[in-house]
């Protein structure tokens, strides 16, 4: 049976392809402003970790009170990697949780000092689904940009692979 393991897993496959392309882009296209959510792909990275982070945080009794990427300067290497480690952190500090610890719920502020309490699979849920909703953004980014090796990180793909 999939695993919330196994959900975090994936996250970590599918960042991990969006991870091995944008290495190879130009770093001037890697900040390129397009029409998007997020306007431009280093920006989309980021607000993918930020929000991985942010949740990471909360599970772990944290609330923050801005987004982490407010003050990162890295280039694009330094965001690419932070993104990926930051990614495998998150699969791996849920590694070994049983059930009745993803059931569990915690009390968080949102960064805008709102109070909730949500369960811990809950949270893994979202993260995923979250970062899979920004990497397609960032297909039609990447092709607008030229870019043809975009990667392809269904679901089915990652489970097929296994096999």
């Amino acid at each position: 049976m999939y695993s919330l393991q196994q959900h975090l897993a994936f996250n970590f496959w599918a960042n991990g392809k969006f991870v091995e392309i944008l290495k190879t882009v130009d770093e001037n296209i890697f900040e390129l402003e397009v029409n998007s959510s997020f306007p431009s792909l280093r920006k989309t990275v980021l607000h993918i970790w930020d929000a991985e982070y942010i949740w990471l945080k909360r599970i772990e009794g944290l609330s923050l009170s801005e987004f982490p990427s407010k003050n990162f300067t890295g280039n694009k290497e330094e965001c690419l990697n932070g993104f990926l480690e930051h990614t495998k952190k998150v699969a791996d500090f849920m590694e070994g949780k049983d059930k009745a610890y993803f059931e569990s719920k915690i009390d968080f502020k949102a960064l805008n000092g709102d109070a909730f309490s949500e369960s811990v699979e809950g949270i893994i849920y979202h993260v995923v689904n979250h970062g899979t909703f920004h990497r397609g953004q960032m297909v039609t980014m990447m092709r607008t940009l030229g870019i043809t090796a975009v990667p392809s990180t269904d679901l089915i793909r990652y489970l097929r692979q296994l096999n």
